[in-house]
């Protein structure tokens, strides 16, 4: 490991202490070089779609720590895509709703109240994801009045009429992100609703970025000093 000589987060000089820690001369930061190495080693693996499970064995980590810190990514990840979709979206973004069931689910017709509903924007060659609210809070009443069955065959009615009607491109960007998110989402085996929407900007995040330059976006984004710009 090659010593650093300026602070990570503000880049000025380093004094290194006898414990092995080192700290800033101007911004007082104090750290250990170790630890920012396996964080950075962490960004890597997350952005090289590495689970969770399998980074905690290379880097001899407990699975409760590396699951800590790629939620932190995650909430990161949510934070740049929403900069980078207000900095370039353009006025003729397309626009498609999308409704994720899990695959162990989709024969149930009443699992419509446990999918998940999200709209997706298209501007340029990039994607910007928003969740609507959870169909779950009419769940009960739909089952109680037996009514799921057919608002389950009304809204798949819906979902493809819209389909035709507000995308004017067939192999269009939206649907690229599409398969992409379901090849994403499918070795997780479900996602709780607390944590889908991050989830969802992962996914939204990687399929927008190159594979090369998400280290070095998730490395600024975590370092940088408090209240930094993105």
């Amino acid at each position: 490991m090659k010593e650093p000589r300026y602070c990570l987060y503000c880049h000025h000089s380093l004094y290194h202490l006898s414990d092995g820690m080192v700290k800033c001369s101007v911004c007082k930061k104090k750290y250990s070089p170790k630890r920012i190495d396996q964080i950075k080693s962490l960004i890597h693996l997350f952005c090289m779609d590495e689970n969770a499970l399998s980074a905690s064995k290379k880097l001899q980590l407990s699975y409760a720590t590396v699951l800590k810190y790629y939620q932190q990514f995650r909430h990161l990840s949510a934070e740049y895509c929403e900069s980078q979709y207000h900095k370039h979206r353009t006025p003729e973004s397309q626009y498609e709703e999308y409704l994720y069931i899990e695959k162990s689910k989709r024969n149930d017709k009443s699992a419509i109240f446990d999918s998940h509903n999200f709209l997706t924007f298209g501007y340029k060659k990039y994607v910007y994801t928003l969740l609507m609210p959870s169909l779950g809070i009419f769940k009960q009443q739909f089952l109680e009045d037996n009514l799921e069955g057919i608002y389950y065959k009304e809204f798949s009615k819906f979902m493809r009429t819209s389909k035709i009607i507000k995308i004017s491109e067939h192999d269009n960007v939206i649907e690229r992100f599409w398969h992409y998110f379901e090849q994403f989402i499918t070795p997780y085996k479900g996602v709780s609703n607390e944590h889908f929407p991050y989830y969802l900007k992962e996914a939204e995040f990687k399929f927008n970025t190159p594979v090369q330059e998400r280290s070095s976006i998730l490395e600024h984004l975590y370092f940088r000093p408090n209240g930094g710009d993105i």
